[in-house]
């Protein structure tokens, strides 16, 4: 273990304030190694997963005597030293040949490891493939194919290593013309012959062809390496160590708003408490008809109206004996019919 020293000037003071917890996580630097036995085939593979890494990639050329799932100390130390959450270790022996040790490590001490072995005759590196390549620090689309992924606890614990390994730093939006590559993890079902089938390892460049529409053809082409591996002996996480290093952290929890929820296509559903409406104060046309008036009005225009709601014109009263106006029947009134203009003759 290292000792905590106190910075001697502001160099090593940002060194030291760079390596402090955050809310928001740096990009996880990996570091790959090699024992003192490692094969060719091994190496190779070493230096093509280094090259997907870059630049968060440190790779180490010297021998290491080093036994994982033995003693996992020289390991701690490599990553405490060089401020690395992953690592790849290349070995290669008679009992286990060609084998690559993922590692995952919260505060410095080793979190979970999963050994794999990799299948020398299926095995091909980056040159065998004359393409272009994808550029250096660029984030690939990751696909996994297969239900034994969600099924199985083993190949699960894989998925997350495989995404934690690749994921990069996050992001909120990307350029399109920036995702060039593809990463394919897949794996058949298991069944009583092969219980644990291999992963298939395959990397693929996007290229877009002219389709005649406005959105372009998508093809794939391989760009290597090419993988299969053979999952063998695994250290668990510890249940308490696992649960600290799934903790998130209280700045970047959601609070949660009364009533305001999230479906799970992301759209935001909201809930709206409205009181019991008084109809009566509900504002409507101000019509003269609808005046809200007494009673006592009403009977007084009701009384004032008496007799005098009558319009009689002088040619429907005819005078009596008694000089006393009777009122005659309503006569019908026939309009005369509007004479036609005819127009004169000319001379």
């Amino acid at each position: 273990m290292l000792q905590a020293v106190k910075p001697k000037n502001a160099r090593s003071k940002r060194a030291l304030e760079a390596r402090e917890p955050k809310l928001v996580e740096n990009e996880k630097t990996t570091l790959f190694l090699r024992g003192t036995t490692a094969s060719a085939v091994v190496q190779d593979a070493l230096g093509d997963l280094h090259s997907l890494k870059k630049p968060q990639a440190i790779k180490f050329q010297k021998k290491n005597a080093v036994h994982p799932f033995e003693d996992a100390s020289a390991l701690e130390f490599f990553s405490r030293k060089n401020d690395a959450s992953l690592m790849v270790f290349a070995s290669h022996s008679k009992k286990r040949p060609h084998n690559l040790t993922f590692v995952r490590f919260f505060e410095y001490q080793v979190l979970d490891m999963v050994e794999l072995g990799l299948d020398a005759e299926s095995f091909r590196k980056m040159q065998d493939f004359k393409n272009a390549k994808a550029g250096i620090g660029l984030k690939p689309l990751i696909s996994f194919s297969g239900a034994i992924f969600e099924n199985n606890p083993v190949y699960e614990r894989m998925k997350f290593m495989f995404l934690d390994f690749f994921r990069g730093n996050t992001v909120e939006e990307i350029d399109v013309e920036a995702l060039q590559y593809m990463i394919s993890i897949s794996a058949a079902d298991a069944t009583d012959e092969e219980p644990n089938p291999k992963i298939h390892f395959r990397c693929y460049m996007l290229k877009t062809v002219r389709s005649g529409h406005k959105l372009p053809r998508v093809e794939l082409e391989e760009m290597g390496p090419r993988m299969d591996f053979k999952i063998g002996r695994i250290q668990e996480a510890n249940p308490d160590m696992l649960k600290e290093a799934m903790k998130k952290p209280k700045g970047q929890e959601m609070r949660t708003k009364k009533n305001i929820s999230v479906d799970p296509m992301g759209d935001k559903i909201g809930r709206i408490h409205v009181d019991r409406q008084d109809l009566g104060k509900l504002q409507t046309r101000k019509m003269k008809g609808l005046k809200k008036r007494g009673r006592d009005e009403v009977e007084e225009e009701d009384n004032a109206n008496d007799g005098s709601d009558l319009e009689m014109d002088d040619d429907d009263i005819e005078m009596g004996d008694d000089s006393v106006p009777v009122v005659s029947p309503k006569r019908a009134r026939v309009s005369a019919p509007k004479k036609s203009r005819v127009p004169e003759e000319l001379d």
